[in-house]
């Protein structure tokens, strides 16, 4: 049993709540509902998508002379 994000009511985590981890539909909509107004963001400064900080090293394949 784990408690709705939504509303904090007793839920069961299986396969057999289609709404999991929700207790129905209705808190599943609440929190989606959340997330597109915004309400749910990660703290800090904004990040210029152009500025040479904002790019993340990608991994690549290891070096042929990596051997």
């Amino acid at each position: 049993m784990v408690g709705c994000p939504a509303c904090s009511r007793k839920t069961e985590f299986t396969s057999a709540n289609r709404w999991r981890p929700f207790c129905s539909e209705r808190c599943k909509m609440i929190d989606l509902g959340a997330w597109a107004a915004g309400r749910y963001v990660i703290g800090g400064e904004p990040v210029d998508p152009e500025s040479p900080a904002a790019e993340t090293p990608r991994p690549g394949p290891p070096a042929d002379d990596a051997r």
